[in-house]
């Protein structure tokens, strides 16, 4: 059974599926080991952990596909995966397909901005025609191999041009077959309780950090109806301010001393990266 065929019977067994969003495979790893079932690898937390650059459409498909790949050899639970726009007309599509398929991603999820896209909470979004957004959403789906990823039809318009679009959308790529749909750039309540109310069916929402959806939890999602959460970017920003804590006290004291209490101990990161089973390997073989 694929990881994909995985998430197709979690998601058929009912209750809301919460994905952390993780931005390399140390933080998948991490996800993990906390219990989550699933894992979102973002293409916000890519691009920063890759280049250290905004998520505005710089990294490639080759990019973006051994990055999947890497986190998927580090955990045995599903990942939904972010492939943009699909790098390019129907042949880059179908190359995203199998590229992902074979990367061992459970499922991807697709968005209608012009290319180069950028992330959903940034201003300056532009889409493409939604009868287009269609055709791309078919041909993936078409490309699909059997056991693939599951496809989700992610729509932007929200920010972009509003609410009424937004739903239009949504309801248009439901009805070109996707497994779900996930309308971003969601930034207030009132926004999401819109998706609940007038999208039926299996459907995705992402909080994102620093606005007020973050009041809303699984719990909430889940009775509104949504069938995945995603959790894009809070793994993100908290690793990011710790590291600039101790960066900050290590240059003020010349020791990271201070900071000892907030970190993980040598023994606990190999146990965290799996250390004792290569060591155990030594031991056998070496």
């Amino acid at each position: 059974m694929t990881t994909a065929d995985g998430l197709r019977a979690r998601l058929a067994a009912g209750g809301i599926l919460s994905a952390p969003g993780a931005p390399d495979a140390l933080a998948a790893r991490l996800v993990e080991r906390a219990g989550f079932e699933a894992i979102y690898m973002t293409g916000f937390g890519a691009t920063a952990s890759r280049l250290g650059r905004p998520d505005i459409g710089l990294l490639t498909q080759t990019e973006m596909t051994t990055h999947a790949r890497d986190m998927v050899r580090a955990v045995s639970i599903p990942i939904i995966a972010d492939a943009d726009t699909g790098y390019g007309g129907p042949a880059n599509i179908v190359r995203t397909m199998e590229e992902y398929a074979q990367a061992g991603v459970a499922a991807i999820h697709l968005e209608d901005q012009v290319a180069p896209k950028r992330c959903g909470q940034l201003a300056g979004i532009r889409l493409i025609q939604a009868d287009e957004a269609v055709r791309r959403l078919k041909c993936a789906i078409a490309a699909r191999p059997r056991g693939g990823p599951l496809v989700i039809g992610r729509t932007d318009a929200m920010p972009a041009v509003g609410p009424e679009e937004a739903v239009e959308r949504a309801l248009m790529y439901q009805d070109a077959g996707v497994d779900l749909v996930f309308v971003d750039g969601i930034k207030r309540i009132s926004e999401v309780e819109i998706v609940a109310r007038r999208v039926p069916g299996p459907k995705v929402v992402s909080i994102v950090d620093g606005n007020e959806t973050t009041a809303l939890t699984a719990t909430v999602l889940e009775e509104m109806g949504f069938t995945v959460v995603l959790y894009a970017v809070s793994l993100l920003f908290s690793a990011s301010r710790a590291m600039a804590r101790t960066l900050a006290l290590l240059k003020r004291d010349g020791t990271p001393a201070g900071a000892s209490g907030a970190m993980m101990s040598y023994g606990e990161f190999n146990a965290l990266v799996d250390l004792p089973r290569f060591q155990a390997l030594d031991e056998t073989f070496g």
